[in-house]
């Protein structure tokens, strides 16, 4: 367990790291701090979309390893459950990843609230493919330059790369907390094997 976690926080370092130098030797002298280039841009942009491709392999891994029969587990109250877990992290794709960008969300206020109530292993399996999907397409289709300055993130500005490093924390989180829950139900995560 320790080498998965340290694994994905190796992911995060690269990533954190990847940013930050080519904001050090491509970011555009005057505000450096607001802004960074076009060219850092889309070297940050690249490296989130491969970092969210493989959080999406092992959340889906994850997901299909859980038996249905523990989606409702939770390892004590107050705490989510495995199902809402695996809801939130589809919210997250519809949702929180790509509007932090400057993309659309994927799904209306009536699904998301639906969403957060689901159970059923297929449709969360379901909810999290296209909840990855439409934040891949919507980061996929956004031009590198429109990621240069600052954007508003719950209700805080930030720049692309502070939400970077937010969103994919938050994710490699949660990553973590799942892998944890398995662990805990005897479930070996499937790229351990």
């Amino acid at each position: 367990m320790t080498r998965v976690i340290a694994s994905a926080w190796c992911r995060v370092a690269a990533v954190v790291l990847a940013a930050l130098v080519t904001t050090a030797t491509l970011a555009t002298p005057a505000h450096a701090q607001d802004v960074i280039s076009k060219e850092s841009a889309a070297v940050l942009k690249a490296s989130f979309l491969a970092d969210l491709d493989v959080m999406r392999g092992k959340f889906l891994g994850l997901a299909e390893a859980f038996p249905q029969d523990k989606y409702s587990w939770r390892p004590m109250d107050g705490v989510r459950s495995v199902a809402e877990v695996f809801a939130l992290v589809a919210s997250e794709g519809y949702s929180f990843v790509p509007t932090s960008f400057g993309g659309k969300a994927g799904a209306t206020r009536e699904e998301m609230t639906a969403l957060r109530t689901q159970t059923d292993k297929a449709k969360l399996i379901e909810a999290m493919t296209k909840g990855f999907a439409h934040a891949k397409a919507e980061l996929e289709a956004m031009d590198p330059g429109t990621l240069t300055g600052r954007r508003q993130i719950m209700g805080q500005s930030r720049s692309a790369v502070d939400g970077a490093l937010m969103i994919g924390g938050d994710l490699h989180e949660h990553l973590g907390q799942m892998i944890a829950y398995a662990r805990m139900n005897k479930i070996v995560p499937p790229w351990s094997k």
